[in-house]
């Protein structure tokens, strides 16, 4: 059961009130509804997800690792939403699944997500041939610290998910 109380955006006024009218039109997600309870916290999603959309990863790329870190850390919330925004921006339904069990057939989709992982797996202490390895897949120092800022994008949402059990209201994704 949701531990927050969702704001109701119609009801809602300052901060969150402009945030619901402006960046989040028509985007009344159960996520942001509890991360309505705070500016800050909205604000925090916000800045960080505006930032990574200057990145020169694309949408695509920046979903393989919200995929890869949503099923990780066993957030189905994250793992919905990002299945349907994922095929949103070109991932194919095959591809969401493979991004969710961190191998892809796509080779340079298959390194984002396995480079993804490694910094989750090992508390971001990769080693010079986990760079090495994600460098050969024609990735750069911007890529990387890139990946970095996705990932912690991927762990807020997903622990906000946790401590909230947020209710998912995007559709069913595949089994794995």
């Amino acid at each position: 059961m949701q531990r927050l109380k969702p704001v109701d955006p119609a009801l809602v006024s300052g901060p969150v009130s402009a945030i619901f009218a402006g960046p989040l039109k028509g985007k009344h997600f159960n996520i942001f509804k509890a991360m309505g309870n705070s500016p800050a916290a909205l604000q925090a999603y916000l800045g960080m997800a505006g930032a990574l959309e200057q990145a020169s990863l694309s949408a695509k790329e920046r979903e393989v690792i919200q995929l890869a870190i949503g099923e990780a850390n066993n957030c189905q919330y994250c793992a919905s939403a990002h299945t349907a925004i994922g095929m949103m921006a070109g991932l194919t339904e095959a591809q969401t699944v493979e991004a969710r069990r961190g191998t892809l057939t796509d080779p340079k989709l298959d390194a984002l997500a396995k480079f993804a992982l490694k910094i989750h797996e090992k508390r971001g202490f990769v080693s010079d041939a986990d760079v090495a390895t994600f460098r050969a897949a024609g990735y750069d120092d911007g890529a990387i610290a890139e990946v970095v800022a996705a990932y912690a994008l991927a762990i807020y949402t997903n622990y906000f998910n946790h401590v909230n059990e947020t209710p998912v209201d995007f559709p069913p994704i595949p089994h794995i």
